[in-house]
């Protein structure tokens, strides 16, 4: 079977280099380019040390030499949408993990996608284990009227809280069906000591060096509280989903959210 061919847009951070080297791994994956804004040399050598592919700092011209079929992007969120409508406009699918992007951008990304005839999957977190913990919230949620979240991060994270938590927040209150109940305190000796708070459930920030990804959703009941916690140790726990994410996309026609639809946890999945 021929290898399905990639380019990564943010290939010399820290999630880049680990895509990178996810790809070079998978006998049925092939990188054929790199883009990174930081990029000042013409070659990335890979890091099995086979070959070197070309890098550059204009995706618009590295896509129209390399031809991928899939762009993996792993930056932030305003050069995520530019790389997304760049790549999906060339008729490149897309698999995106930049957090931060709001739901005008997936809109903009399922409308694009699907005008042209390209697959998008777009994840807060490809993490398996983050997939699992959002399957058993959504169906705790339907037993509990008080749910606050903690997400836990590096220090050098940049948005907060993080889009994870966002998803796992609106998830929760989908299944619910309605608002969570939030307590409100009758003072508070430090502004924003209770965190932000989306139609009652609080999600708090912690931004700590040590930290890779953590996050822990706990629901609240008279005399009861569940928790459900993940722990990210390693960047390499990502990669099992991006690379799923890589073989499905070129599958698929517009917008998959959440790496639990191409699991199908909750049940068959569509495009948005």
């Amino acid at each position: 079977m021929k290898s399905i061919t990639v380019v990564v847009h943010g290939a010399l951070g820290k999630m880049g280099r680990e895509v990178t080297s996810a790809v070079c791994r998978d006998p049925d994956l092939e990188m054929v380019g790199a883009v990174d804004i930081q990029a000042i040399q013409e070659y990335l050598p890979l890091p099995d040390a086979s070959r070197e592919v070309p890098l550059s700092s204009d995706l618009n011209s590295l896509l129209q030499n390399c031809h991928p079929q899939v762009l993996v992007d792993f930056t932030v969120a305003e050069a995520s949408m530019s790389a997304a409508r760049t790549a999906i406009k060339q008729g490149v699918n897309l698999v995106v993990g930049t957090s931060g992007l709001s739901d005008d951008n997936l809109s903009e990304i399922g409308r694009l996608s699907k005008a042209n005839k390209v697959g998008a999957v777009v994840a807060p977190n490809f993490a398996l284990g983050a997939a699992v913990l959002l399957q058993l919230a959504k169906t705790a949620a339907r037993f509990f009227d008080h749910a606050e979240v903690i997400e836990l991060h590096y220090h050098e994270k940049a948005d907060a809280p993080s889009g994870t938590a966002l998803a796992t927040a609106r998830a929760v209150l989908q299944s619910r069906g309605k608002p969570f109940v939030y307590p409100l305190t009758k003072k508070e000796n430090l502004s924003g000591s209770r965190g932000g708070q989306i139609d009652g459930v609080a999600i708090h920030s912690v931004r700590l060096p040590g930290f890779v990804a953590s996050q822990e959703v706990i629901f609240g009941a008279a005399g009861q509280t569940l928790s459900l916690r993940h722990d990210t140790v390693s960047r390499e726990c990502y990669m099992p989903g991006v690379v799923l994410a890589i073989k499905e996309v070129v599958k698929r026609k517009g917008l998959v959210y959440g790496l639990d639809a191409l699991l199908n946890l909750g049940g068959e999945d569509e495009g948005v």
